[in-house]
């Protein structure tokens, strides 16, 4: 079912209280990703510390793609550096971060409405509304990363924030 938006604010309006506390949660997950410790993974199919942290880092950038694209082909697209250090990822979110927020103030209800295509070569793999798109493959995709890089954190002895309250490092001891 889709919904359609009459007034130009409201779409973006929606999604920017969403987006402000989860960018807010997912920095503060990545400053404590400790440097040198960027090859360490939990199992050999796990991506490194690196990898992880780098794929979180530039996920808000993939929102901002969509919002100045049709579409994007996963076999052309040119590969990330690895950032190494804290400050190298903070860096990038801090930035990938106030662009997006740049770009979706800046987005209208019918570009929000319109779709935006993920394929590899001539395999489709969705096409769906941005608004849609930005909810999931944004959002929801980073949320769901964040929380393997807080198990990341655990198993190194980092103490992880709270994301959604105080997490267990963040708590009175009895």
């Amino acid at each position: 079912m889709s919904t359609s938006w009459s007034d130009e604010t409201v779409p973006a309006a929606l999604l920017l209280e969403d987006l402000d506390q989860e960018m807010a949660s997912t920095r503060r997950m990545l400053e404590r990703v400790p440097d040198g410790k960027g090859a360490w993974r939990p199992d050999e199919k796990s991506f490194s510390l690196t990898d992880l942290a780098t794929h979180v880092a530039n996920l808000p950038g993939l929102g901002v793609t969509m919002l100045e694209t049709e579409e994007m082909d996963a076999l052309s697209r040119p590969p990330r550096e690895a950032l190494e250090t804290t400050k190298d990822l903070l860096d990038r979110f801090d930035q990938n971060v106030e662009k997006l927020r740049a770009t979706l103030d800046a987005t209208s209800s019918a570009r929000l409405e319109g779709d935006w295509t993920l394929r590899a070569g001539e395999r489709v793999f969705m096409s769906r509304p941005r608004r849609s798109l930005l909810r999931t493959m944004v959002l929801s995709h980073m949320v769901h990363h964040r929380a393997q890089l807080g198990v990341y954190l655990r198993l190194l002895g980092v103490p992880v924030p709270g994301m959604y309250g105080p997490s267990a490092d963040e708590r009175p001891s009895s």
